[in-house]
């Protein structure tokens, strides 16, 4: 039993979801969000809310019962209130600048880096500092993954891209022998 499949999901008011074709698609005010079903999952609306269900009581079926269930909440809150992610820049000489739609990273290489920014996803600069918003959870998410893979944090200094919040553990340089 999925203790996260098990309970069924609220649907907002303003919100409509629908299930077509193997697809499950979430309307709200921000946009819609369209997701594929697997197959071992079944999706359905009843009396104002979502009920995931396994289509077969397998491993498999199991599995993704609590994760379907969670990716369908996600959507939800999605579609009603825009997912944030916030990064900063460390280091200096780094920068980051709007450029259309791409970001423009100067972080110690040769050459500035061009980053195209998704369409269903907004991005604000402001000096060091970077936030990655849009409806979908998981595109949020893994475009700020692609931004901080431009420049990770580095252990010795700690100059690189970094989630807000995020601690970077400094490891001790070489000891200068006397």
């Amino acid at each position: 039993m999925s203790k996260i499949g098990k309970n069924a999901i609220p649907i907002p008011e303003k919100t409509e979801v629908s299930v077509e074709n193997g697809m499950l698609s979430i309307k709200g005010p921000l946009g819609t969000i369209t997701k594929p079903l697997h197959s071992m999952v079944t999706v359905s609306t009843e009396n104002g809310t979502v009920v995931v269900k396994p289509a077969h009581m397998s491993k498999l079926g199991r599995s993704l019962w609590g994760t379907y269930a969670a990716h369908v909440k996600n959507m939800i809150a999605g579609v009603n209130k825009k997912y944030e992610k916030k990064l900063t820049l460390e280091g200096i000489g780094y920068r980051v600048e709007l450029q259309g739609k791409s970001l423009k990273f100067q972080v110690g290489f040769s050459h500035p880096v061009l980053m195209p920014i998704p369409e269903d996803l907004s991005v604000s600069v402001e000096k060091n500092a970077m936030t990655v918003s849009g409806i979908d959870k998981d595109r949020v998410g893994q475009f700020a993954a692609d931004i901080r893979a431009v420049k990770k944090p580095e252990p010795y200094k700690g100059k690189g891209i970094r989630y807000e919040g995020e601690y970077v553990r400094q490891k001790q340089g070489k000891k200068a022998t006397a």
